[in-house]
């Protein structure tokens, strides 16, 4: 047995070296920067030891965009999971041309990022956008809105289209986990009678959990750090109202010219979210005994 671990490690030992080498490293020197008051890239800086810290934790700032990404991630969760399970159940089913549809639906997720802001920038303008007369027709509103020039409006917006971005990718990997579901199970509850509503909470969601899990872990790590399209749409306004901890970072360092306060944040978001994943993954181990 103890050989067998032996060997193990020493095939895994290699992968295990490059992955502390590529991430070990920056992580390192960020824990470095921020115990300095470096200002620009590739000045020389003073040891000034946690005083950083005490400032960013001491400041409004940090904590209003720590709050507007859990709210972030939080609403990107909730509104990928409902169009991701709804998508990958409709696309588990039997109908004709559904290859075609599983193939097509992936194509949300690899359009580039300015291309996907260049679209719905367009479609959401008041001036030219299609939203807004669309929403007059039906009669949901009675005049143009702007949907960035609120930061609740610009939030949720945000929201939306990163979910309309992301979902197709998270849908084909529950459609992998329900496709590995026996039909037989199914089966079998038609035969006793059960409804489509009870052999989905009877059958496809705990069989399912295990995946969501895991997607629920990758998927929150993935939008707590997304950057791009916020910058692109509303570089963290109307009046810091998307203004979540990456924009912070973008700003402090390369605007404010504080390249050791940028790296205190950093190192402050790497560390809660080393902790999420953490406890997530620990949480998931445990289910996975259990049953």
């Amino acid at each position: 047995m103890r050989q067998s671990r032996f060997y193990a490690f020493v095939f895994v030992a290699p992968a295990l070296l490059m992955l502390v080498a590529i991430l070990g490293w920056p992580l390192l020197s960020a824990v470095l920067l921020s115990l300095q008051d470096v200002r620009t890239v590739g000045s020389e800086g003073n040891w000034v030891g946690l005083a950083n810290y005490r400032k960013v934790l001491s400041n409004a700032a940090f904590w209003n965009a720590s709050w507007l990404s859990v709210v972030w991630v939080v609403a990107n969760a909730a509104l990928q999971t409902v169009l991701a399970l709804a998508a990958a159940l409709v696309l588990n089913q039997r109908f004709p041309g559904v290859r075609i549809a599983r193939t097509w639906i992936i194509l949300t997720w690899i359009v580039p990022t300015v291309v996907v802001v260049m679209i719905w920038r367009w479609l959401f303008s008041t001036s030219g956008g299609m939203i807004n007369p669309l929403l007059i027709q039906i009669g949901i509103i009675d005049r143009p809105i702007g949907f960035f020039s609120s930061k609740w409006s610009a939030m949720a917006t945000l929201v939306f289209i990163n979910s309309w971005r992301w979902f197709p990718f998270i849908a084909l990997m529950m459609l992998a986990g329900l496709t590995r579901i026996p039909s037989d199970l199914y089966e079998a509850a038609r035969i006793d009678g059960a409804s489509t509503f009870k052999r989905f909470t009877r059958i496809t969601w705990p069989l399912l959990a295990p995946t969501l899990g895991v997607l629920v872990i990758v998927g929150t790590l993935l939008s707590f750090n997304v950057f791009d399209i916020i910058w692109l749409l509303t570089s963290g306004g109307p009046a810091g109202g998307t203004k979540t901890l990456p924009i912070l970072i973008y700003e402090t360092a390369f605007k404010g010219y504080r390249l050791s306060e940028a790296a205190t944040v950093a190192v402050l978001a790497s560390v809660l979210l080393m902790a999420f994943a953490f406890f997530a993954t620990r949480s998931l181990a445990q289910q996975g005994d259990e049953r």
